[in-house]
């Protein structure tokens, strides 16, 4: 028996019939922070403090960005995930809320930049480099047109982003393409640090 619904859970992963993964990301978050809580007592420990970074970024962000390399991330949802990665540092460091205590004074403690979106960018670029290198069905998938004629209604408000938009080249899909049969060089362009650091208040 079929039945239509608004979201299932597959391989771990939640899919919306919306096509978005802001239900994904909330419930990731959600999870990581679970998982955060039930070892509390270990990342807010006396141990050094790069282990215990370490310990984060392995055990909980890697709850968080399960499938990470598939989501095409809106403003809000970046927002959510940066809001997620100042939530881990606050509480390792324990800091409440009600300290008011500024973000940047928070990066500066824990010796940390904004990384969790440059984390996401570059599996994205290892995950499709990877696909644009092999001639696989995902591939076609990617790059495969709808033949016949297609009736298309102009929607209000802006184009919806494209999961390949975080990658885009101003010169195009070939251009990206190409750059991403070389391993080394494809590997090289999204290794480099993060930049400058956008602060924003809490």
């Amino acid at each position: 028996q079929l039945e239509n619904v608004k979201c299932f859970k597959y391989l771990g992963s939640l899919l919306t019939d919306d096509g978005r993964c802001t239900s994904e990301n909330k419930s990731r978050i959600a999870m990581a922070k679970a998982a955060f809580s039930k070892k509390k007592n270990l990342f807010t420990s006396k141990l050094d403090l790069n282990l215990r970074k370490k310990l984060v970024k392995c055990y909980i962000w890697s709850i968080a960005l399960y499938g990470a390399e598939t989501w095409t991330l809106r403003a809000v949802d970046q927002k959510h995930l940066e809001s997620f990665e100042m939530w881990c540092w606050r509480r390792m460091e324990k800091i409440s809320w009600t300290d008011y205590v500024r973000n940047e004074e928070v990066l500066i403690r824990v010796s940390e930049q904004r990384n969790i979106l440059h984390e996401i960018r570059k599996r994205k670029a290892n995950w499709i480099g990877h696909v644009l290198r092999r001639n696989c069905l995902l591939k076609e998938a990617i790059e495969g047109k709808i033949d016949g004629r297609i009736e298309v209604t102009r929607r209000r408000g802006r184009r919806r982003k494209k999961m390949l938009d975080d990658l885009g080249d101003r010169r195009g899909y070939c251009h990206l393409k190409e750059k991403a049969l070389d391993r080394i060089k494809w590997r090289n362009c999204f290794e480099r640090d993060c930049g400058p650091v956008v602060l924003t208040d809490y």
